[in-house]
C-alpha cells in the first residue's frame, strides 16, 4: 500500500499547480483538494475564510487515510504545518514549498496580497489591475519579483474577481493558526524548499521554520521568477528524494 501524502496547491492556485510540482513516484499516493473559492469548488457559508478553515477540508478528504505526510506549496504548505502542529498522531512528515508564513498573522509579505485584494472589491477587475501595476507595490515586484506580480494580476481574470477578493482578503489578513512552541515540538521528517526572487515567500520564512523544525532539510532550488522549468525540475527531484527516504516501498 502507498504512502498517502496531502499535497495542497496555494492561494490562487488549484490541483493543477499541484500536480506540476509533484513527482513521478510509485512511492505515494498525492490527494489533492482545491480550496474553498478555487476552480470550482464553492465558497460555502463559513466565513472569515482561514488557513485552519482550509486545514480542515483537508483533514476530511484525508478521512480514508489513517497517517499521512502532509505539504504543499505557499498556502498549502501552511495547510500542511497546522495540521501537523493540530494533529500530530495522523502526520508523519512534513513538505512545505516556498512557505509564505511562520508563526504571525498577517505578515508584511501578505501586504501585496491585501492591496489587490482592496482593489478587486472596489473597481472592475481590468481598472483594479492597472492600479496596481502602475502603484508602488506593482512597480517594486517587476522590478524584483516579476513572477509573483504576475499571480497579483491575474487574479484579475478570475471568475468573479471581487468574490475571490474576499477569500484573498481574509486569508492575507489571518493567522497560520501555529505558535513558534508547536512547531519546536515537532518530531517528523520534514523538508522545506525555498528560492531567491520571490517577494510574497521570502527566504526567510523558509529559513524561520527550518530552524525551528528539528531536523528540517532546507532546500534551495532555482528562482521561479527567473528559471521556471528548472524550479519545477529542482522542486520534483528533492520531492522525490525525500519521499524515497520517508515512504514505505509499493507492495
Amino acid at each position: 500500500m502507498r504512502q498517502a501524502v496531502l499535497f495542497q496547491h496555494g492561494l490562487g492556485g488549484d490541483d493543477a499547480q499541484a500536480a506540476a510540482n509533484w513527482p513521478e513516484t510509485s512511492n505515494a499516493l498525492r490527494v489533492t483538494i482545491n480550496s474553498r473559492g478555487h476552480k470550482e469548488t464553492p465558497l460555502g457559508p463559513d466565513r472569515p475564510f482561514s488557513i485552519p478553515l482550509f486545514a480542515r477540508d483537508a483533514l476530511d478528504a484525508m478521512a480514508g487515510h489513517e497517517r499521512f505526510i502532509a505539504g504543499g506549496l505557499s498556502m498549502g504548505a501552511a495547510i500542511a504545518l497546522y495540521l501537523a502542529c493540530h494533529h500530530p498522531e495522523r502526520v508523519t512528515g512534513l513538505i512545505l514549498v516556498r512557505p509564505a508564513w511562520t508563526f504571525t498573522s498577517a505578515p508584511d509579505n501578505m501586504a501585496p496580497i491585501a492591496d489587490i485584494a482592496a482593489l478587486l472589491r472596489r473597481l472592475p477587475p481590468e481598472a483594479a489591475r492597472a492600479a496596481f501595476a502602475e502603484g508602488e507595490t506593482g512597480q517594486r515586484l517587476a522590478r524584483d519579483a516579476p513572477d509573483n506580480l504576475a499571480s497579483l494580476l491575474g487574479y484579475a481574470d478570475r471568475p468573479q474577481p471581487s468574490r475571490f477578493a474576499e477569500v484573498l482578503a481574509d486569508i492575507a489578513a489571518g493567522s497560520p493558526g501555529v505558535s513558534r512552541q508547536a512547531v519546536e515540538a515537532l518530531r517528523l521528517p520534514a523538508l522545506i524548499i525555498a528560492n531567491a526572487h520571490d517577494a510574497i515567500h521570502p527566504r526567510a520564512c523558509a529559513e524561520t521554520l527550518a530552524e525551528a523544525i528539528p531536523g528540517a532539510r532546507l532546500v534551495t532550488v532555482a528562482p521561479k521568477a527567473l528559471e521556471r522549468d528548472r524550479h519545477h525540475q529542482e522542486v520534483r527531484a528533492a520531492i522525490a528524494d525525500f519521499l524515497a527516504m520517508h515512504t514505505r516501498s509499493p507492495s
